[in-house]
This record gives C-alpha cells, sequence and structure tokens, in this order.
C-alpha cells in the first residue's frame, strides 16, 4: 500500500483529497501546518507527499527544501493557488516533482500520482541495462544511483528518469513535448516548464559549469540533448 502525506491547512480542501484517495487504496497522512508535517514524514514512510505552498507558519518551499535535503526518493507534488508562473518554478527549483494549480479535479490529481509513481516504483519497473556510462558518468539503473568518476550525485526518482532517457539515447534532440510523454505520461496535463526546470536542476548537480554544460546541451529551438563526447571545459 503506498502512503501519501497530505499538507494542506484547508480542512475543506484536505478532506476532499482524503476522501477520494482513500477509496482508490491509499494509506494516508495529514498534515495542516509545515511542522506538522516535518514530524511525521520523519516517522513515517512516506512515498508521496501533496504539499500546499501556503501554509502558516513554515511556508511550502522550505518543507520541499528541508524534506529534499534528507530524501531525493520521496515524489512531491505542489498544490498551490498561485498562478504566477515563478511562484511555480520556485518550489520545482525547491525539488518538487511536479505541481497542481488550484482548483484542480480529483483525476487529474489521481493521474499525477499514479505517473509519480511509476517514476518511484523502480523494482517494479526495471530498465534494460543495469548499468551505463558515459563520459566520466555512470547510471546504476537497479538502484536509481548516479556518480561521476565514482563519487555519487543525489538525484530524485524523477531527475534518474529524466537523464537515463536521454543518455540512453546519446546525441539526439528531444523536444518538451517528446520527454513529457517519455517521462511524465502521455496523460499528462501540465505545463511544459517541468521539463525545463528539471533540466536545470540536473545541471547543477552533474556540469561543472552549469552555465555552459557540456553533456547536458540545449538546441535552441528544438529542445534537450545528451551529447556523449561532452565539450567541458
Amino acid at each position: 500500500m503506498k502512503t501519501i502525506l497530505i499538507v494542506e491547512d484547508e480542512l475543506s480542501i484536505r478532506s476532499f483529497i482524503r476522501l477520494n484517495l482513500r477509496k482508490k487504496g491509499y494509506e494516508l497522512f495529514e498534515a495542516s501546518s509545515g511542522e506538522e508535517a516535518l514530524v511525521l514524514f520523519k516517522s513515517n514512510k512516506i512515498d508521496i507527499l501533496l504539499l500546499d505552498l501556503m501554509l502558516p507558519g513554515m511556508d511550502g518551499y522550505q518543507v520541499c527544501d528541508k524534506i529534499r535535503s534528507t530524501s531525493q526518493s520521496v515524489g512531491i507534488i505542489i498544490l498551490t493557488a498561485r498562478t504566477q508562473d515563478e511562484d511555480k518554478v520556485k518550489g520545482l527549483i525547491q525539488g518538487a516533482d511536479d505541481y497542481l494549480t488550484k482548483p484542480f479535479s480529483m483525476a487529474e490529481l489521481e493521474a499525477r500520482i499514479i505517473s509519480l509513481l511509476r517514476r518511484l516504483d523502480y523494482k517494479e519497473n526495471p530498465m534494460k541495462e543495469e548499468y551505463i556510462t558515459s563520459g566520466p558518468f555512470l547510471l546504476d539503473t537497479a538502484n536509481r544511483k548516479l556518480s561521476r568518476e565514482g563519487k555519487e550525485i543525489k538525484v530524485t526518482p524523477t531527475e534518474f528518469s529524466l537523464l537515463y532517457f536521454l543518455v540512453s539515447h546519446k546525441n539526439k534532440v528531444f523536444d518538451r513535448d517528446e520527454i513529457l510523454n517519455e517521462i511524465w505520461g502521455i496523460d499528462y496535463i501540465g505545463d511544459g516548464k517541468v521539463v525545463d526546470v528539471n533540466v536545470r536542476r540536473l545541471r547543477r548537480k552533474i556540469e561543472k559549469d552549469p552555465s555552459n554544460p557540456g553533456y547536458l546541451c540545449t538546441e535552441w529551438g528544438l529542445g534537450y540533448l545528451w551529447r556523449e563526447q561532452g565539450n567541458e571545459a
């Protein structure tokens, strides 16, 4: 049974989500504040966090940052009433995997949860090759671990899936929609910015100079690709 922690200070929204997800068989925990969410997360095995941004006291950005500093394996979906792009991007930069803008339908939320669980359940969805090497990088697909020159780099399940896809198709350019279909699923209804932000996060982790990437590159107007040989200075 998959466990979901709902972090939402509005009781009506929290109850609505709880009632619908319980019918789907999820084990649920609830928190009305960021501080309460951190306590529950620390004391329970949580698969997915549904995280409101506008919380009393510690806000959702801070909660996301603190949880990501201790766990790369949990899935995080931000729930926000904020419509400004910079607010959504900030949440993704902090380590969220996806976001939904309020009001949203339960069908849409459930689709996002299922899509994210597919990326989290790597033992049930094994990749074709156990190990992939490219330049100084080694991808351990059995354990979803990434290393550069023997040093592990902490990445989220979404980041690993994105990297695996691009490395498996070295030197081939993919546009946002192709990447969304492959990583987030063909039924994904959302903004392509999730691709851009995950690329940006990955570059910060793997590139010597993220502003001038040597491996995870952009073909302007076309999309993203993984350069097999790299062009780092």
